[in-house]
C-alpha cells in the first residue's frame, strides 16, 4: 500500500511557476510508476506527466511538454511536478497517482490517488 499527499498547490499569475509536490508513505514507492493528473471544473480528469520507478523515463500531455517536468527522489520517496509559463487553462485541481505496472496516461490503471492540490492560474 502508498498513502500519497499532494502540495505546492496556489495562486500564481499566468506566466509563473509553481513547483508541487507528492509525498509517498510505505516503503515499495521505488516500485511505483507515477503520474499526475488534473481535472478543471466541469472537466474529466486528464493526464498530465508520468514517470517510471527509476525516473529514466518520462512522458507528457502535449498541452504542457516543454513547460512541466515531472521527476522524483526515491531517497525521499517523493515525487515532484515542475510548472513553467503557467497558462489560465492549466487551473485545476492536481492529482499525484501511483502505478505499479507502467507510467501509464490512462487513469484508470493507477491504484493509489491522493487528495489533490489546487493551482489557479490567474490572467
Amino acid at each position: 500500500q502508498v498513502q500519497l499527499v499532494e502540495s505546492g498547490g496556489g495562486l500564481v499569475q499566468a506566466g509563473g511557476s509553481l513547483r508541487l509536490s507528492c509525498a509517498a508513505s510505505g516503503r515499495t514507492f521505488s516500485s511505483y510508476a507515477m503520474g499526475w493528473f488534473r481535472q478543471a471544473p466541469g472537466k474529466e480528469r486528464e493526464f498530465v506527466a508520468a514517470v517510471s520507478w527509476s525516473g529514466g523515463s518520462t512522458y507528457y500531455a502535449d498541452s504542457v511538454k516543454g513547460r512541466f517536468t515531472i521527476s522524483r527522489d526515491n531517497d525521499k520517496n517523493t515525487v515532484y511536478l515542475q510548472m513553467n509559463s503557467l497558462k489560465p487553462e492549466d487551473t485545476a485541481v492536481y492529482y499525484c497517482a501511483a502505478n505499479a505496472v507502467r507510467p501509464s496516461s490512462w487513469s484508470y490503471e493507477y491504484n493509489h490517488w491522493g487528495q489533490g492540490t489546487q493551482v489557479t492560474v490567474s490572467s
